[in-house]
């Protein structure tokens, strides 16, 4: 803390610090090595995601292209802060530079809200498949998903993209130090010369806009599929149904859980401490969580993922042991 003060001061700084989590040189290093573990399995299971989606002709379905666009999805979303973030842990100033920051920022809301039209894609293609089942393959045509596909890139990308501009062209004064791990717009507009009701403003109008329109679409999604799946005479046909829609729901419970802890009040009534570990869950914990539950509770993800892993060639001692 005395070292990050210090270098506030200083007039050689040329941009901003963050502070990341405040702790000694021993327990850095203990958060680097847990970070770097944490981001690598993360590598690792979404990009067997796609590389099993990409290798296996049975998964070249809507269902599973969009799975495969998500995870790489997660691989970016997690990449635009957990790299700087393990610099961070390395090193005594801990200075970002402003172009670094804004482009964190950008990188890192633009792929939020990517991820939510994504969530909202793929229960709209749950919809269409449990109450659309006959007609379901010409409805969700191979054009139609990749229009899908291209339409939530481009709005994640489109969509925060003037504030950021806006944003970047005021100045900073005084302290520059972000009590945060990533470039955070309350922490950057509580740094500015003077007040911008109208940069807050436009903030408040299209920062929620992503959360709310797709979890609406994401309700209306599961309120239609829940009608039609206790409409089906069997139990067995209502778990069928129920269970291909399981890894989507966890997913979006643990996601829009996260991230309306932390957007659903007033910023200021979280504590930084608080605002740190919410970050952390629906940034980082997720996009780890993500392909474990895909793949958990989906027999074709988990066949395919064994056979792009080389476990299906295995003997069935040896892959009983591996299931242990």
């Amino acid at each position: 803390m005395k070292i990050s003060n210090s270098l506030s001061n200083s007039s050689t700084i040329t941009g901003f610090i963050l502070l990341g989590f405040p702790c000694s040189k021993e327990g850095q290093i203990l958060l680097f090595v847990l970070f770097s573990i944490v981001y690598l399995l993360t590598l690792l299971g979404n990009g067997s995601i796609i590389c099993a989606v990409r290798w296996d002709q049975r998964l070249h379905t809507p269902m599973y292209i969009l799975l495969a666009n998500f995870s790489f999805l997660e691989i970016c979303y997690v990449t635009s802060t957990v790299p700087n973030m393990l610099a961070n842990f390395l090193s005594d100033a801990k200075v970002i530079s402003f172009s670094g920051c804004f482009l964190q920022f950008y990188f890192f809301f633009s792929l939020g809200s990517a991820e939510c039209f994504f969530l909202a894609i793929m229960a709209f293609d749950r919809y269409l498949a449990i109450c659309w089942p006959l007609h379901y393959p010409t409805l969700m045509t191979g054009r139609l998903c990749t229009n899908l596909v291209v339409s939530c890139w481009v709005l994640g990308f489109l969509w925060f993209l003037i504030p950021i501009i806006i944003t970047s062209q005021m100045s900073f004064c005084g302290s520059r130090i972000i009590d945060h791990f990533l470039c955070d717009p309350g922490p950057l507009l509580s740094l500015t010369c003077r007040k911008a009701p109208m940069v807050e403003l436009i903030f408040s109008m299209l920062s929620p806009l992503p959360l709310i329109i797709p979890f609406l679409c994401i309700m209306c999604s599961y309120a239609l599929v829940l009608r039609a799946v206790l409409k089906v005479p069997s139990a067995a046909g209502r778990r069928k149904a129920f269970s291909t829609c399981g890894s989507h729901l966890a997913v979006v419970s643990l996601f829009y859980g996260s991230v309306l802890v932390m957007y659903g009040s007033p910023t200021t009534e979280h504590e930084a401490g608080t605002q740190k570990i919410v970050t952390l869950f629906y940034s980082v914990v997720t996009p780890l969580l993500n392909p474990v539950i895909y793949s958990l509770r989906n027999k074709e993800m988990k066949k395919a993922l064994e056979k792009f892993l080389g476990i299906a060639n295995l003997p069935h001692k040896e892959k009983k042991a591996l299931g242990n």
